[in-house]
C-alpha cells in the first residue's frame, strides 16, 4: 500500500477523506484537525491543494502527524492515543466540546444534530449510531440502550444469537425508527463520538490506546453516555471488497449515496482538468472522472477516475478504474513505446471482470482479467491480486500485453 485509506481515491473524482471534512464544512464546523499517520504523503498533497479557508472565518484544516516528543518517540498506538497526544493543540482555541470522525466511511450527516442532541440530554459523550437488523449485525460493536437512549451497555462484535438477541431495542425506540424491516433491531456504533471537552481529557488520562474498545466501555457507569440515532446511508469502507462494492454502487441509476445534493455538496481539490470524452461506446451505468479519453468499448457497472484512459474494443464490467496522476508528454510516451511499456491506463481489446485497477497502472493490449472464480493469492508473477474476490492491479504495475488471469 502506498496510501493511507483516507487518501484512497472514490466516485471518479475524490478522496475518502472529502466525505468527513464536507460534512464538516456543511455543518459549519470549521476547525478541523486531520490525525495522520501512515503512508500520507498523497494525503497531505490532497489537503494543502484543497482546503483553504479565508483568513476572516477562523476556519483550518490542520494536518497533525504522528511526531516524536519528549514523551513519546513511537507511533500513534490507536485512535484514543492520537487525541490524547494532540490535546496540547487543541487547547490553543476556545471549546466546550470535541467531535471526533473516522476517516475510512462514507455518509452524509449534519453534525447539528448530534451537538444539539448531546446538549439536550445534558450528556458526557454522545455516540452516534445505526439501527441494523438483527440478521445482518455479524462483525459489528453493539449497544444496549434505555428509552431515553441513554447507553447501559457495548458489547464488541457479539457472535451467540442469545446475547444479540438482549441487545435488540426496545418497542417503544423500534417505533421511532423510519425502517420498514419487520426484524428486529440492534445499536452499532459507527464510531463518531461527542465530548465535553474536560470529559475527554479525564477519559485519555491513562494509558488505553482506542475509543471503541476501551475508552468508552471504560466511562460506563461513571459518565452519562447517551446514543445519538442516525438512518442515513452509512459504509465502513475498511475492506477492499467494501471499497469496491461501495464505489460500484455510486454507478447505480439512483445511487445510495447522493453526490448531486445542492444543499450539502462534497467538496475535492479543482484540478482544472478538461471534460471527458467517451467516443462511440455502449455504456450502462458508469461514472466518469474529469480528463478521461474513452474510446470504442463496451461499458457495464464501472467508475472511472480521473485522467482514466481505455483504448478501442475494450469489455469492462464490475471494473474501478482509478486513472492517473498526471497527462504524458509526447516524449514519455514515445519513450514508453521504445521499452515496450503500456500506456497509463487500458490497452486494446481488453476483458476486465470484478477489478479494482489503481492509478498510473499500465495495462496492455489483449489482457483477460477476470476474478471471477479465483482464489485469493497473486497471479502473473505477483502483478495482480486477488484480495475478498476482487482482482486488484496495484498503483503503477504494469501487465504486459497478452497476460490472461
Amino acid at each position: 500500500m502506498e496510501r493511507c485509506k483516507p487518501a484512497v481515491p472514490l466516485a471518479g473524482k475524490y478522496r475518502l477523506v472529502d466525505i468527513p471534512i464536507s460534512n464538516c464544512i456543511n455543518s459549519e464546523i470549521n476547525r478541523i484537525f486531520l490525525l495522520t499517520q501512515f503512508n500520507t504523503a498523497s494525503l497531505h498533497r490532497h489537503i494543502q491543494g484543497t482546503y483553504h479557508f479565508d483568513p476572516f472565518g477562523g476556519g483550518f484544516v490542520d494536518i497533525l502527524s504522528a511526531e516524536q516528543t519528549e514523551k513519546s518517540a513511537d507511533w500513534y498506538q490507536g485512535t484514543a492515543d492520537a487525541v490524547r497526544r494532540n490535546l496540547i493543540h487543541f487547547r490553543n482555541f476556545n471549546h466546550d466540546l470535541v467531535l471526533i470522525l473516522s476517516g475510512d466511511q462514507l455518509y452524509k450527516m449534519d453534525f447539528r444534530e448530534i451537538v444539539d442532541a448531546h446538549i439536550a440530554s445534558g450528556a458526557d459523550v454522545t455516540i452516534s449510531a445505526i439501527p441494523f437488523p438483527v440478521s445482518k449485525v455479524e462483525g459489528l460493536g453493539l449497544m444496549r440502550v434505555a428509552d431515553d437512549l441513554s447507553i447501559t451497555e457495548f458489547v464488541e462484535k457479539p457472535k451467540d444469537p442469545a446475547v444479540i438477541a438482549s441487545l435488540t431495542l426496545s418497542e417503544k425506540i423500534e417505533q421511532r425508527l423510519h425502517s420498514a424491516s419487520g426484524e428486529k433491531h440492534c445499536l452499532a456504533s459507527m464510531g463518531i463520538y461527542v465530548f465535553n471537552r474536560q470529559v475527554l481529557a479525564d477519559a485519555l488520562d491513562n494509558t488505553m490506546t482506542d475509543f471503541g474498545k476501551e475508552v468508552i466501555p471504560s466511562l460506563l457507569g461513571r459518565k452519562k453516555l447517551f446514543a445519538h440515532i442516525f438512518e442515513g446511508y452509512w459504509e465502513d469502507i475498511g475492506t477492499v471488497k467494501a471499497f469496491f462494492e461501495a464505489n460500484l454502487a455510486l454507478a447505480q441509476p439512483l445511487p445510495p449515496f447522493n453526490f448531486f445534493d445542492p444543499v450539502a455538496p462534497i467538496y475535492t481539490q479543482d484540478r482544472y482538468l478538461p471534460a471527458s470524452k467517451i467516443n462511440r461506446c455502449e455504456v450502462d451505468n458508469i461514472v466518469v472522472g474529469d480528463g478521461s479519453i474513452i474510446s470504442n468499448c463496451r461499458l457495464k457497472h464501472c467508475v472511472f477516475g480521473i485522467r482514466s484512459f481505455v483504448a478501442d474494443g475494450c469489455d469492462l464490467e464490475d471494473v474501478v478504474l482509478m486513472g492517473s496522476d498526471y497527462y504524458e508528454t509526447d516524449e514519455q510516451m514515445a519513450h514508453n513505446r521504445e521499452v515496450g511499456r503500456p500506456h497509463f491506463g487500458v490497452g486494446n481489446n481488453c476483458k476486465i471482470r470484478g477489478a479494482i485497477i489503481d492509478k498510473n497502472a499500465r495495462i496492455g493490449d489483449n489482457c483477460v482479467l477476470i476474478a471471477s472464480g479465483k482464489l485469493d493469492g497473486r497471479y502473473a508473477n505477483g502483478a495482480v491480486i486477488v484480495r475478498d474476490g476482487v482482482l486488484l492491479v496495484p498503483k503503477g504495475g504494469i501487465i504486459p500485453a497478452g497476460t490472461v488471469v
